[in-house]
């Protein structure tokens, strides 16, 4: 029994429905743009003094924008041709070498194995 009279019980309260007051959920993609101007456009950026913009998944120059040299875009070009066939020409080689080793390994496999058997065999003998 409490001392200073009924203890506190409040009562529990119902819980609450979640239902949002805004249609825009109800709207596809381009009507809510539409409503509410959400078209940014493609995103760009300017990194040296050259414009870039995002395009299809790829930074693409813009036209127009391009202040380098023409011939040192097909330098690095040529360059770039270069690495990339002395990097096949180098798996190759490493291809050709894992082969080499695979085969000098299973040799060397065959001929242990038929030393040992030699070696047991001379022991029977004896």
């Amino acid at each position: 029994m409490p001392l200073f009279g009924s203890t506190f019980s409040p009562k529990k309260t119902p819980p609450r429905k979640c239902a949002s007051f805004s249609n825009l959920q109800l709207l596809d993609r381009s009507t809510r743009e539409i409503e509410l101007g959400l078209e940014y456009g493609t995103p760009t950026m300017n990194l040296a003094g050259q414009s870039l913009k995002f395009e299809n998944g790829q930074w693409v120059a813009e036209s127009g924008s391009f202040t380098g040299d023409r011939r040192e875009m097909q330098r690095l070009r040529k360059r770039n041709q270069q690495l990339e066939e002395e990097n096949n020409l180098l798996r190759l080689k490493v291809d050709v070498l894992l082969d080499m080793l695979s085969e000098t390994t299973a040799a060397s496999r065959l001929m242990e194995k038929e030393l040992e058997e030699l070696k047991s065999h001379s022991r029977r003998r004896k």
